[in-house]
């Protein structure tokens, strides 16, 4: 896959842990592959299956090796789901990312007020939180980007039945934006596919795909808005990139891989 993306321009790929067995593994691919940028955290579907050391494990982590935190969240979503505990996590990993100035990765479902509530009130990252997959309502935006919010854009929101979260995203501001796959989850319609994993897996190379459609919906040229989604990338993610001044990245952001993002 990695190979595949080269030819597209792709040169950082932001890959997130989202439990505890798949920290080393995004760290391996690290350290193995440059272009890899690891993010770990305890994703709101896994905070039943952590152990009593996952905090201390993942702080330690995150400080020595130089990661961004995520995905972390809020679901309501899911069954059976334990508010409480997800908000104790939350809130935690919020509070490390904020300590060490490092990007984090945010995923919320039918939780959007509690969420503002609690970025509202506890200490955030100075350069900034992604809101991935932004599903939440139009209102709200200000409200995020105020708070240091960046939202974004998936190919799942290309398919026809999204036309109104389509419309939420044309109210987010030009330098709050990204652009992700969300790769292996939430698939681009068929006919913008240009990469297959097997399975129905989203394929990572997607997305080069979902920049062509939404620069369309933006009405912006490609390359133009690709620009637009670098410097945005780039702010966000400097803390952790450490670039000289003068690196280039055809970048945006994608989603998942075992849960893994793309840049």
């Amino acid at each position: 896959m990695i190979e595949e993306l080269a030819p597209l321009g792709v040169r950082r790929v932001v890959a997130n842990g989202t439990q505890e067995a798949d920290w080393a593994r995004v760290l391996e691919l690290a350290q193995k592959h440059t272009i890899v940028i690891p993010s770990l955290g305890l994703h709101p579907w896994y905070v039943a299956d952590r152990t009593p050391e996952w905090f201390s494990k993942l702080s330690g982590l995150v400080r020595s090796r130089n990661c961004a935190v995520g995905e972390i969240g809020l679901d309501r979503w899911i069954e059976n789901y334990d508010m409480p505990t997800q908000e104790k996590v939350f809130v935690e990993q919020l509070a490390l990312a904020a300590s060490l100035n490092r990007a984090a990765s945010i995923h919320c479902l039918k939780a959007w007020g509690r969420l503002l509530e609690i970025l509202q009130s506890e200490p955030r990252p100075a350069t900034g939180f992604l809101l991935h997959s932004y599903g939440g309502p139009a209102e709200m935006i200000p409200k995020f980007a105020e708070l240091g919010g960046y939202f974004s854009f998936s190919g799942h929101f290309a398919h026809a039945r999204k036309e109104k979260q389509r419309d939420v995203f044309r109210r987010v501001p030009p330098e709050r934006l990204l652009v992700e796959t969300d790769a292996p989850d939430m698939s681009l319609p068929e006919e913008l596919q240009q990469f297959e994993a097997g399975n129905e897996i989203n394929h990572p190379a997607n997305l080069r795909a979902i920049y062509t459609f939404a620069a369309e919906m933006f009405a912006l040229p490609l390359d133009e808005f690709a620009h637009k989604i670098e410097a945005n990338f780039l702010r966000l993610f400097a803390p952790v990139l450490r670039l000289p001044a003068n690196d280039h990245i055809a970048s945006g952001h994608s989603g998942r891989v075992g849960t893994n993002s793309l840049a």
